[in-house]
């Protein structure tokens, strides 16, 4: 058995992930394993981590919407498997989409859901706008002094399980500090000032004796974020689609594209794979990787990966109804949810996308149309299983 770390890098995209310039991110690179083509399930905080917790697609973990379902009450965590396997499991987590209320908290002692309310005195678990959420979060200095303050209580040799996350990238773009790191944009500022705390977290865990030689790490990020122009790739605001404010509405890689480096014992060090994997699978690696028995999911151990540095790609679903939220505020009435599949074999990159209630299908080559600009239509929806 070895200890679980599980990093959670909110609205990360992909490419800004691996621009080199994140300090905390190229050390865990240099340590283990780095996909560069992982997909995340949906482009909304609680559904794709519900996700990564179960390594179900939504419809079998239950959550399809910003704020109606919560997670299926039979449904099986990784927390849950962890603690029954021996580990002491905690979280820290930093904004409304992983409030306890979605069931999230499922499976750990200690989950540290707390957060401000927003700055008119609101709920912001009950704000359906994603970005106006993004103004009550936990800033990640918080998030590390309280994930380092529970391991401090865990008794000496006990195994855990945590699960940090860090909300700082998430709109509005405001970084509090500067740590010399280049970047183009306020956002990018976010994602460095998360970054520089990431590595606060790794040192202060080895600063109690958890050496990282011996932890599983495994950091992701469940979306990747719209910028409406900062980035080639973007779609969103006077790019086409002006109900898309950062993330939720759109299925293309700008969000579902995302970061995913696991390292650890026995894990190839320095390895990057092409092959296409996904944010599900991150559930059965962990349970493979600590030797525990499998639960059925829609995903499948990294392991081959992990120790060859290379395997085939998988085909990622990616889902989001959030559009049915949207349309109910009335401002845009013609929005449906979207479904995509994203293949990949070879040198061979491509992606359908449907809308749910349309005749409305597109197929992308990612390789011709890299930023998903040129959509061929096709008669009718592929199936899905």
């Amino acid at each position: 058995m070895t200890n679980v770390l599980l990093i959670s890098l909110d609205t990360v995209r992909a490419d800004v992930a691996y621009s080199g310039r994140m300090p905390g991110i190229e050390a865990l690179r240099r340590r283990g394993v780095t996909f560069r083509q992982a997909i995340s399930s949906a482009p909304l905080t609680p559904i794709s981590h519900a996700s990564v917790f179960t390594g179900l697609q939504p419809a079998g973990h239950g959550i399809r919407h910003l704020f109606r379902e919560q997670l299926k009450p039979h449904v099986p965590t990784l927390a849950q498997q962890l603690k029954e396997a021996g580990h002491a499991t905690g979280a820290v987590v930093s904004c409304p989409g992983l409030n306890r209320w979605y069931g999230l908290d499922r499976g750990f002692d200690f989950y540290d859901d707390e957060i401000p309310r927003l700055p008119d005195g609101s709920d912001p678990l009950t704000v359906g706008d994603v970005k106006m959420r993004g103004l009550a979060l936990k800033r990640a200095p918080l998030v590390v002094d309280r994930a380092v303050e529970w391991l401090s209580g865990l008794r000496p040799g006990q195994e855990f399980f945590l699960f940090a996350h860090f909300f700082d990238a998430h709109w509005p773009y405001e970084p509090p500090e500067e740590f010399g790191v280049p970047v183009d944009n306020p956002y990018e500022g976010e994602v460095a000032y998360s970054d520089h705390y990431l590595q606060e977290l790794l040192s202060k865990m080895e600063d109690l004796g958890h050496s990282l030689e011996d932890t599983l790490v495994v950091l992701f990020s469940d979306h990747g974020e719209d910028l409406a122009g900062w980035y080639p790739n973007d779609h969103s605001g006077e790019l086409g689609h002006p109900y898309e404010e950062g993330h939720g509405c759109l299925l293309f890689d700008t969000t579902q594209h995302v970061p995913l480096i696991v390292s650890g014992p026995g894990i190839a060090r320095g390895a990057e794979v092409g092959s296409q994997v996904r944010l599900v699978d991150i559930a059965p690696t962990v349970l493979d990787r600590l030797k525990l028995p499998e639960q059925e999911t829609d995903g499948a151990s990294l392991g081959e990966f992990l120790t060859t540095g290379s395997g085939p790609s998988r085909p990622a679903y990616s889902e989001t109804y959030y559009p049915e939220e949207r349309r109910a505020s009335g401002e845009y009435p013609d929005l449906l949810p979207l479904k995509a599949v994203r293949l990949a074999r070879d040198d061979e990159r491509q992606k359908v996308i449907w809308t749910v209630g349309s005749e409305t299908v597109e197929l992308y080559d990612l390789v011709a149309d890299p930023h998903e600009h040129q959509g061929t239509p096709l008669t009718q929806p592929p199936r899905t299983g």
